[in-house]
């Protein structure tokens, strides 16, 4: 599982905006007074069996209208709010006709979350309500709901809201700050094609520092060549985070599609490396890397001793891109250091920069007695290209080793090699289903109709597995195979769709629905979903998350590292089921004594596979719960592989990433312990999770 690769960064005005989110959420049931309340002034048991219903409801994708409609026409605007957003996690367009009405709820959290949710179902239909949202107020008015109605034009996009996003932006300039039209900019690299970049462009100039790095965001996120001159003026602007986004959006790729000299761009970005801020300098050092100048090496060398953890990993990763012989004399010495991460890094740079110094110096961790240096060696290998050191290793004791050494595979050898086809077909039968997961997705490379039997086992195998990552390839597989001739969709058909009972597991239903169309007649619809949980379970989700949460009253928890402490308050009103399932691996000391197996300089520290690999989880899966909280500076995500794949491993950003927002649930912040986050290197170990 990972978050998949992210990164971008936002402003002072995100951090408000979530604040006033929570406030917003929090005071739809500010005091006890305002709670419905039972005999002896403890909660309202209906107000409980309603809360527990529309939980119920959105976990299992379950478009039930007569609860949606009773939750959005409770007395209580916390209990309206949920329904609101149980109707947009559901997914079925039904729901725009119930929440365009609740654009215009009396309680302005009510309504943001209405129009949070009417952008996750992204049907054109809701564009005029929500524009009217917008037009509602004056400037000096703007909330929480005309904010959320912006983002929400921008999610359903098409024709339609690309001439709303553009109707907004003419509504301001760039002498003057206005907050829809600030969030017009930082929404509008949603739009893709249709984004209006000549607007962006234009207000690359505001007055307002935020508003200048929201255009620079989406110029960026766009890759458009009209933005590149702004992103490379901006790296002298004053303001940190301006700096930070236009460090972050420049690469060779978009600078040569501009038509403009890499020396340019270079000679910006070179004066970043001594910022004195760390995520100026990290987001330098990744712009350097892409025009793979080895010239660049002495420049960058003197950031591998620097303060922050992040910033010397990512100067060892740019000089394995840059490489040359100045790369690999800096490197050479840090293969010695007693940091994991930088060790780590150390050596898959040095075998990207230089192959035969790196297969070097790899070979003795090949061998080490804990697999997670031959797990290193197999990425070291991989860099270097090193075919014959990881078929090698295809024959380590441990399955996780196998993985990482068959995944380097993957990537350097061309997807029609008989040879690694017969490795992959032959590790289908190895007990680690991380394995057997990657050997078929080396199968459906190169699809063959005789592999059909083989994947059916494979996928028989899997039903015992710890996480069903195994179950998901086999069948992509056989949708590969079924999809590349009429003799392989008639096998597949008799093999597989008319010999294997209807799977339980919905994310296999699903996939196989995509990919295997013959399964949607024989297996039925993928929904509703079997969640696992009894109405009894959502009833104590309800009691004792989710109602004290909407009366502001969270749950925290202290997470101890090597590094220090962070205490982290858990948001039950905006995720109560990931909530609760984190908070019972919690009791459990499920996290305890674990390593950071993911940590990416600038963006995330990534924990909670019990394997320690990344391919681990808890036995369990949960649907995602998408709410309106946006991705700041210590913002605690559930890590996902697809859609609705969380489970134990989570995330936390070291800065905002606006480009998450609405895709990975968010169920926590870091209220405490901030700086402990960019001390944070990977390998370093937590002590404990604990209330």
């Amino acid at each position: 599982m990972s978050c998949s690769n992210l990164p971008q960064t936002r402003f002072v005005s995100s951090v408000v905006l979530f604040l006033l989110l929570i406030g917003s959420a929090a005071s739809t049931l500010p005091a006890a007074a305002q709670q419905p309340t039972g005999v002896g002034g403890g909660p309202d048991e209906a107000t409980i069996g309603l809360l527990a219903s529309l939980i119920a409801t959105a976990d299992a994708r379950r478009f039930d209208a007569a609860v949606l409609r009773l939750g959005l026409s409770s007395p209580s605007p916390g209990v309206r709010r949920q329904a609101a957003l149980a109707a947009g996690r559901i997914g079925e367009p039904e729901a725009v006709d119930l929440l365009i009405p609740v654009l215009n709820d009396s309680v302005p959290g009510v309504q943001a979350a209405a129009a949070f949710a009417l952008g996750l179902l992204k049907d054109a239909r809701a564009i005029p309500a929500l524009q009217q949202t917008v037009r509602a107020v004056g400037v000096a008015d703007v909330a929480l709901p005309q904010l959320e109605a912006v983002t929400a034009i921008a999610k359903i996009g098409g024709e339609e809201g690309a001439r709303a996003l553009v109707d907004i932006l003419a509504t301001g300039s760039p002498a003057s700050l206005s907050r829809v039209v600030d969030q017009a900019l930082l929404e509008a690299w949603r739009l893709g094609p249709r984004a209006p970049v000549p607007d962006l462009v234009r207000f690359t100039d505001a007055t307002d520092a935020a508003m200048r790095g929201h255009a620079l965001f989406s110029l960026a996120r766009l890759r458009a060549a009209p933005g590149a001159a702004q992103l490379i003026r901006a790296l002298g602007d004053q303001d940190i985070q301006v700096r930070t986004v236009a460090a972050r959006g420049i690469n060779k790729a978009l600078v040569d599609s501009a038509r403009l000299a890499a020396r340019t761009a270079i000679d910006g970005l070179r004066p970043l490396l001594t910022d004195a801020n760390a995520h100026v300098r990290i987001n330098a050092l990744r712009a350097l890397a892409s025009f793979h100048d080895s010239t660049l090496a002495a420049t960058v060398t003197p950031l591998i001793a620097d303060r922050d953890i992040g910033v010397a990993v990512q100067a060892e990763t740019t000089l394995g891109v840059l490489q040359g012989s100045a790369a690999v004399a800096a490197l050479r010495p840090r293969l010695t250091n007693s940091v994991f991460a930088v060790r780590r890094q150390a050596l898959i740079a040095l075998a990207q920069a230089d192959s035969a110094a790196g297969v070097a110096a790899a070979a003795p961790v090949a061998t080490d007695a804990d697999w997670r240096w031959r797990s290193v060696a197999a990425e070291a290998f991989g860099a270097a290209r090193a075919r014959d050191r990881l078929e090698t290793q295809l024959a380590d004791l441990d399955g996780r080793v196998v993985a990482q050494a068959l995944q380097a595979l993957q990537r350097i050898v061309p997807a029609a090699d008989t040879a690694l086809l017969r490795r992959a077909r032959g590790l289908l039968a190895h007990a680690d289903p991380a394995v057997r997961s990657v050997a078929a997705d080396l199968i459906g490379r190169h699809p063959d109709v005789e592999d059909v039997a083989l994947l059916v086992a494979a996928y028989r195998r899997a039903d015992g597995d710890p996480f069903n990552d195994a179950r998901l390839s086999a069948v992509s597989a056989l949708g590969a195979i079924g999809a590349s001739s009429s003799s392989g969709r008639l096998r597949v058909a008799s093999l597989f769709v008319s010999a294997v009972p209807r799977p339980d597991d919905y994310l296999v239903r699903r996939l196989a629905a995509d990919t295997v169309p013959d399964t949607r007649d024989v297996w039925g619809p993928v929904t509703p979903i079997a969640t696992g949980r009894s109405p009894s379970d959502y009833r104590d989700i309800a009691r004792r998350w989710l109602y004290p949460g909407l009366g502001g009253n969270n749950p925290h928890i202290f997470l101890e590292t090597d590094r220090g402490i962070l205490e982290i308050e858990l948001l039950p009103a905006e995720a109560p089921v990931t909530v609760a399932a984190f908070l019972a691996l919690v009791e459990r000391r499920f996290f305890d004594g674990a390593r950071w197996h993911r940590v990416v300089p600038n963006f995330v520290v990534q924990d909670g596979d019990p394997r320690g690999d990344g391919w681990g989880g808890p036995g369990f899966v949960l649907r995602d719960e998408i709410n309106p909280v946006r991705y700041d500076v210590g913002t605690v995500g559930m890590a996902l592989s697809g859609p609705d794949t969380g489970g134990s491993q989570y995330f936390i950003t070291h800065s905002a990433q606006p480009h998450l927002d609405g895709t990975y649930t968010i169920f926590g912040r870091v209220v405490a312990g901030v700086p402990t986050l960019d001390a944070i290197a990977q390998g370093d170990r937590i002590r404990s999770i604990h209330r």
